[in-house]
């Protein structure tokens, strides 16, 4: 991957490129004022079904916004040929030659100044930010996009081929090694790192420790795992750590007995939510009636029982 990204870029970049990209970020993405709010809540549906949903993207080549889960704006771009469009979530930009996300240097220095100009301007007015631009990293704060360093950068140009994960694709298969009776917390770290949220956020590097001690971290170990899982390893794996780290924080797990399965589920979902905010109860200082965090959002919900008289109803 080069700074200058995919070559189907250049057929965007004509005269005053820069400010029309500014344009969209202002008005349709970061949205920092409650007028480009209102404007985009009025302005961003779908031009074919009238949605709101289902990941809208706008064509960078022509005022259209389509769904892109219902493959409106695929079916945009093949019709007129533009082949570059925007999130209107996250800001990230989509070509439909490649079929995937791109960088580009220039654009993502658009995207970045403008994203600040929009924190400085809800830094005066919290109560109108929106959940996703506060929850866009999945634990309810903001995060600085990635810049590759120097070492990564140097893996980039000797690793330049992409993977492409279809359906029938392997990668994150792979096995893990019993350390005695331990197939309960096996089961567990498979089905978790199969969980396409909990995945996506891992491999993303949204996590940013809290911890004092990042070694004592059990959401850390699970962002290495993550990594080992789909760094494309087919030998089985040990989960040494993983354990370790179970047994510290969840000592009435430690042991090489057998445990339930779903006791172990509830006990490493109980301190990865704690870790998540790095503290011991999990909730945030600033509102401890919310979590936010990544594992809260996707594990936590409401139980309802309704009890009817039979005889008055």
């Amino acid at each position: 991957m080069s700074p200058a990204g995919c070559s189907h870029v250049n057929s965007f970049k004509v005269e005053n490129w820069k400010q029309n990209l500014r344009a969209i970020y202002q008005c349709f993405v970061w949205s920092g004022t409650p007028e480009t709010r209102k404007r985009k809540a009025k302005s961003c549906i779908c031009h074919m079904c009238g949605a709101h949903l289902n990941r809208l993207h706008s064509c960078l080549y022509c005022v259209f916004f389509g769904c892109f889960t219902k493959k409106h704006i695929h079916e945009h771009a093949k019709v007129k040929r533009h082949n570059l469009a925007i999130d209107l979530l996250y800001g990230g930009i989509y070509c439909f030659m490649c079929q995937d996300y791109i960088y580009d240097k220039e654009m993502e220095q658009v995207a970045k100044e403008e994203q600040r100009k929009a924190w400085k301007l809800q830094a005066f007015a919290p109560s109108l930010v929106s959940p996703y631009q506060y929850a866009m990293t999945g634990v309810g704060e903001k995060y600085s996009t990635w810049e590759p360093t120097k070492r990564e950068l140097e893996l980039l140009r000797h690793n330049p081929k992409r993977r492409k994960i279809t359906a029938n694709c392997t990668i994150g298969l792979r096995g893990l090694i019993n350390l005695g009776n331990t197939c309960f917390m096996n089961c567990i770290v498979q089905a978790l790192t199969h969980t396409p949220l909990l995945r996506d956020f891992f491999l993303s590097d949204r996590h940013k420790c809290e911890m004092q001690s990042p070694n004592s971290c059990l959401v850390c170990e699970m962002s290495t795992l993550f990594q080992e899982f789909y760094s494309g390893h087919r030998s089985p794996h040990i989960p040494y750590r993983l354990l370790h780290l179970v047994w510290t924080h969840a000592r009435h797990l430690a042991g090489y007995e057998q445990q339930d399965a779903h006791e172990f589920l509830i006990a490493a979902l109980d301190v990865l939510h704690r870790h998540c905010k790095g503290d011991d109860n999990g909730k945030k200082a600033n509102n401890p009636n919310h979590c936010n965090c990544i594992i809260d959002q996707i594990f936590t919900g409401g139980l309802q029982s309704d009890v009817t008289c039979q005889v008055c109803q």
